[in-house]
């Protein structure tokens, strides 16, 4: 998740209407990883994993991502998604680290299915969930034959999102992942993916964070926001001990880079500090035309047959998320109704 900057964000809370006509990118592994941890096998007796079919086909993520994606554009929501491509070599650490508390967790979850302990194993499966490259592949077909763009990362998906946005390819990033600030993603919306559920017996709603004007109420610049992530701590660097977001404010504020905190705190510089700095301030980004983020034209028999017929997803949830189609001008009412329609 990157660097918290949530105690010094001012975050506005914002409605999917406000976004219509807005071409949003979203990022698709963090939202993949919502939808499979959220829409769990939670039975007395399940195993916690993600929802899946008679023949343990993973169905959780094309459930969320047909789900969510029909109510953005029944909203006129432009949805951009943007997955994943091959991590910084810096992010190694980071990511050696997530494997091993995966593994961790796999085996913990293994023997409270043997015990019978299904309470600590639907812990632990939260813990274990993988979005692998098939469910990738099939979430990118799933949105073809929705007719929503998506794209390849040139590394990371937020990073990814930003640098088009302030190319003026998106009007808005939409992750969990508050690093997209660091990357310069001009606007900045959490919670869209999540806007309207239920959470600990609260609505949620989706929240905008304008990086203009953040840098103007913390009175720094975008270059001093990114040292002071850095210094809180990122999946590049563990930070400086013992300095949290509204220290680090304080610090950067009086001694204005990184290098005059450290010496001021008595700390080593980090030798690749520069380089840390270009990840945030001059990431990679795939050149994408702009021909290939419009929306497409819904193939309603193709998702038909890949969804219902080969992923028994109901004739419900199918009618569902067709009439959010329709509310959105996105699918020609057939004239037909079904059962589930009175």
């Amino acid at each position: 998740m990157g660097c918290n900057l949530k105690d010094l964000a001012h975050a506005e809370q914002t409605t999917l209407q406000a976004l219509a006509g807005k071409r949003v990118g979203i990022d698709a592994f963090l939202t993949a990883f919502q939808f499979l941890t959220t829409m769990r096998d939670r039975s007395p007796t399940g195993d916690g994993g993600p929802l899946r079919t008679s023949e343990g086909r993973v169905v959780a993520h094309l459930m969320g991502f047909l789900h969510r994606t029909s109510v953005l554009l029944s909203h006129s929501i432009h949805p951009v998604y943007v997955f994943d491509g091959p991590s910084p070599a810096l992010k190694a650490d980071e990511i050696e680290m997530r494997r091993q508390r995966r593994v961790e967790a796999e085996e913990i979850h293994k023997e409270a299915l043997a015990k019978g302990d299904f309470k600590l194993a639907q812990k632990m499966a939260q813990r274990i969930m993988h979005y692998s490259p098939e469910m990738v592949e099939e979430t990118k077909t799933l949105l073809d034959l929705l007719g929503v763009p998506w794209v390849d990362a040139a590394a990371e998906g937020e990073a990814q999102a930003a640098v088009m946005a302030t190319r003026g390819q998106l009007d808005v990033v939409a992750t969990q992942d508050w690093d997209a600030l660091l990357y310069g993603s001009p606007v900045l919306v959490r919670h869209l993916m999540s806007d309207g559920t239920k959470q600990h017996g609260r609505t949620v709603h989706a929240q905008e964070i304008n990086l203009e004007t953040m840098l103007n109420s913390l009175s720094i610049s975008r270059e001093q926001l990114v040292d002071l992530g850095i210094m809180i701590g990122t999946d590049f660097h563990p930070g400086i001990k013992g300095i949290g977001p509204k220290t680090g404010l304080k610090l950067i504020r009086e001694h204005k880079t990184m290098e005059a905190v450290c010496t001021f705190k008595g700390q080593d510089i980090p030798e690749n500090l520069s380089e840390i700095r270009d990840v945030f301030l001059d990431h990679p980004c795939n050149d994408v035309p702009d021909e290939k983020l419009q929306l497409g034209e819904v193939n309603r028999e193709g998702l038909v047959q890949f969804l219902q017929t080969e992923r028994e997803f109901s004739q419900r949830r199918m009618d569902q998320a067709f009439e959010k189609l329709e509310e959105g001008g996105r699918l020609r009412s057939s004239g037909q109704t079904s059962l589930f329609s009175f």
